[in-house]
């Protein structure tokens, strides 16, 4: 294929606000060995991506310092050794940063087929939140069938997928969100909601499943949740923690009922896997989950679409709270 010697991209000009996102004019990436070329036709926005933006989640060496970590496009170029793939094959990709752009070299292991009928918005807003779900709701909280979850922020990217997959896998869920609105979504996505700006979240938990609490928690808070996230585990309960919006340090810990309940607590970070351990949950949800979305089911809600010379505005909609799904950026 005949490509460009540049690209247009999104970079960050210093540690800051979405203003701080502008683009500029760099040269072509290049397909590495294992590597493929994508011409990114979409790229989803994630919490990460503003993380990076305003200086305190930097990409590991190695990584792009630009940002975006998924994307969705067609392969114009093949890098040694990549024979799983075609040019003009249509795929959809978790980065190694890099996505707000036009053109992006992502892992083959890491790159999907975009799933049958679904366009190229729906696509890119699968990777990160899918690749996240699975690796720690099904991989390290081992949910399954007949058990009990709960999210916390059940409207975000990550909250509507992780429903969406209990309610495929007959999984009973519940979660947090701070409006009526948000609460109505997540009963639309057959859970049962819990408005944490009026109830008390441990509580509510207690009250629906008659003290025994549920089997594992995905939350985004923190410290400010530790507690109350231990109060609502189920006996050998799992809570698995993605982010700290609450605070990365906890006051006051109940040691005394992590023992009781023999809890596990634990996180991750998706950013500092392998790609021996990315490749594997790529391979898992290729065989999970891609039937399912290929099926019309448990495709991702799409909040906005902003042009990626935009990505300042994306970041503004996602940082203000009000979205509920994902927010992507179309790429032209």
């Amino acid at each position: 294929m005949n490509l460009p010697h540049e690209m247009t991209l999104i970079e960050i000009t210093s540690p800051g606000g979405p203003e701080v996102l502008q683009p500029r004019q760099e040269p072509m990436p290049v397909a590495g060995p294992g590597e493929v070329l994508i011409r990114v036709h979409a790229a989803g926005v994630n919490r990460p991506d503003a993380l990076q933006r305003a200086g305190t989640y930097p990409m590991k060496p190695g990584m792009s310092p630009f940002p975006g970590l998924e994307v969705a496009g067609v392969v114009v170029a093949l890098g040694e050794g990549v024979n799983e793939y075609a040019l003009g094959d249509k795929v959809c990709a978790l980065t190694n940063g890099g996505g707000y752009a036009q053109y992006c070299a992502v892992p083959a292991s890491q790159t999907l087929p975009v799933p049958d009928g679904l366009d190229w918005i729906q696509a890119a807003a699968i990777p990160e939140t899918f690749f996240t779900v699975w690796a720690n709701l099904f991989g390290i909280g081992g949910a399954h069938k007949d058990q009990r979850v709960l999210i916390h922020g059940g409207t975000s990217g990550i909250g509507t997928t992780a429903l969406m997959l209990c309610r495929e896998f007959g999984i009973e869920a519940f979660a947090t969100a701070g409006s009526a609105e948000k609460c109505a979504t997540i009963r639309e996505l057959g859970a049962e909601p819990i408005n944490y700006r009026e109830q008390d979240f441990a509580q509510v938990i207690a009250d629906k499943t008659a003290g025994e609490g549920v089997n594992v928690i995905l939350d985004i808070m923190g410290g400010s949740y530790l507690n109350n996230n231990i109060s609502a585990l189920a006996m050998e309960g799992r809570l698995v923690m993605l982010g700290f919006l609450g605070g990365a340090r906890a006051k006051d810990i109940d040691l005394l009922a992590i023992l009781g309940k023999r809890a596990i607590v634990t996180g991750s970070l998706l950013r500092s896997r392998t790609r021996e351990e990315k490749a594997a949950i790529a391979a898992q949800l290729r065989e999970h989950v891609w039937p399912v979305l290929s099926a019309g089911r448990c495709l991702p809600m799409i909040d906005e679409v902003y042009a990626y010379t935009d990505a300042a505005k994306a970041h503004a909609r996602m940082e203000g709270g009000d979205h509920i799904g994902k927010i992507v950026l179309r790429v032209d």
